[in-house]
């Protein structure tokens, strides 16, 4: 049986703030039935900004 993989859908760049993460884990915890995940990282190149994507798993 072959594996599914992770599908990016969406990515945006936004202003670091310190509590974004709590709604990336909200996110994940309701939507995870729905093969959704949601990343969330600080940007490699502009360490004020964070990258916030979405995957279909």
């Amino acid at each position: 049986m072959g594996e599914k993989g992770v599908k990016k859908l969406s990515t945006v760049k936004v202003n670091e703030c310190e509590d974004l993460y709590k709604i990336v884990d909200n996110l994940n915890r309701t939507l995870k039935d729905r093969d959704l995940m949601f990343g969330l990282a600080l940007d490699d190149q502009e360490r004020e900004k964070m990258v916030f994507t979405i995957y279909e798993t």
